[in-house]
């Protein structure tokens, strides 16, 4: 699990840094640097289980929002063909900006996921060897 956290907590502080030029960089520096901080807490030995469940509520929220948006998710598979979202840098369009935005959701979800099971089914193990102990 260190190994994992530590590649992820440098990936999502290039993700952050990678958002300077954004056209919202205020809302995606934080939400990729809470990954990285609560992974590098991860690497270190230091689960925090609650704000993981935070965090993936938060962007779940904001993924489903994307998803069904005008120019989501949903418009840039049905309407447009799910067109390459990697072709250029700069989005020029809104579903592929969403899209891209979409998949980013993605990734926190499933790394602040993979944390709150395995922190859920450590402390799991735990209890039930303190259990055995007792009983």
């Amino acid at each position: 699990m260190k190994i994992f956290n530590v590649v992820f907590a440098v990936l999502f502080v290039l993700f952050a840094a990678l958002q300077w030029n954004d056209p919202d960089p205020y809302i995606w520096m934080p939400i990729y640097l809470y990954g990285a901080v609560f992974c590098g807490l991860a690497a270190a030995g230091n689960y925090y289980k609650g704000w993981y469940l935070f965090g993936i509520v938060a962007c779940l929220g904001y993924a489903v929002s994307l998803f069904f948006a005008k120019d989501g998710v949903l418009s840039w598979a049905t309407e447009h063909h799910a067109e390459n979202i990697a072709g250029a840098m700069k989005a020029s369009t809104p579903w592929i900006e969403d899209t891209r935005e979409f998949f980013g959701l993605f990734i926190i979800i499933v790394v602040l996921l993979v944390n709150f099971v395995y922190i859920s089914q450590k402390r799991a193990k735990k209890m039930r060897k303190k259990m055995m102990k007792i009983g």
